[in-house]
Formats: C-alpha cells, sequence, structure tokens
C-alpha cells in the first residue's frame, strides 16, 4: 500500500499519526506540505539550430511565470491558483496539482541568452533556445586612440 504524505515526511504509521493530531507538530507537517513544490514535467529536444524545451503551464497566468535563462540552464517557476468555488467534501476524485511548481533543466550545450524566446499556446510553453554557435566569428576594427 503506498505510503500518505503525511507518513513519507515523518516515516510514521498511521497508529503514531492520530497520536500527533491537534498538536504543534500537525501545524508544522500542514506548513511543510504547502510550501511543497510541484516538478513540471518537460520535454526536451534539439533541431540543427535550437534546443526547445516544452512544459504544460495549463491554468497558470503569465505574471504568475518566472523563467531564468543561463547559457546551461533553464528555470521555470510558477504558481497554479485553484479557485475555491466548492467544497473538498463534494469531490469523487481530486489529482490536479494547485500551488507553486518549478523545474531546473541543465541544456546538453550552450545557448545564446540574449536570443532565447518563450511562447505559450494552448497550456503549452515552448522555450526556444538557440545553440550558441562556437565556429561564428567577428571581425574586429582596431581604433587609434
Amino acid at each position: 500500500m503506498a505510503k500518505s504524505f503525511f507518513e513519507k515526511i515523518t516515516n510514521m504509521g498511521k497508529s503514531e499519526e492520530r497520536s500527533i493530531k491537534g498538536t504543534d507538530m500537525e501545524k508544522e507537517l500542514g506548513e511543510m506540505a504547502e510550501e511543497t513544490e510541484g516538478e513540471l514535467a518537460v520535454d526536451m529536444y534539439q533541431t540543427p539550430t535550437d534546443i526547445i524545451v516544452k512544459t504544460m503551464i495549463a491554468g497558470v497566468r503569465p505574471e504568475d511565470l518566472d523563467i531564468t535563462i543561463t547559457r546551461d540552464m533553464v528555470t521555470v517557476k510558477g504558481k497554479r491558483e485553484e479557485s475555491k468555488d466548492y467544497s473538498d467534501d463534494d469531490f469523487f476524485h481530486k489529482e490536479l496539482y494547485w500551488g507553486a511548481f518549478s523545474r531546473t533543466v541543465v541544456l546538453p550545450q550552450e545557448i545564446e541568452v540574449e536570443e532565447a524566446e518563450a511562447t505559450n499556446k494552448n497550456g503549452l510553453l515552448t522555450i526556444r533556445l538557440p545553440k550558441l554557435d562556437k565556429n561564428k566569428q567577428a571581425k574586429v576594427k582596431v581604433k587609434s586612440l
């Protein structure tokens, strides 16, 4: 049988769980559960010129989304707010994730940070990361001082 969230974070069984009901420890454990972030599932692939990262962010407003990109890493953070127009007692089944989430992906090669683009279409976030062209050359003119 699968362990409950409580059993996973405390390593206690059901009988021990009943003994802390209504105590400060129960309050602390509830706060820990609220602070837990979900982890986004991602797809990452390459084209000849780009690395593409895709993830589902349905129900997340753009202002609740934070994308941080470095030359070798991408982090997507956000929060999905649950509307409370119902009672928890009315549920038959509940699987959707609500709350804070994040995911950091290490990239297989360096990218051009300034040229990265992110688009959201029907809840699918697509981040296009142009690969760093290490063979790219530029000529520099020498200035006289």
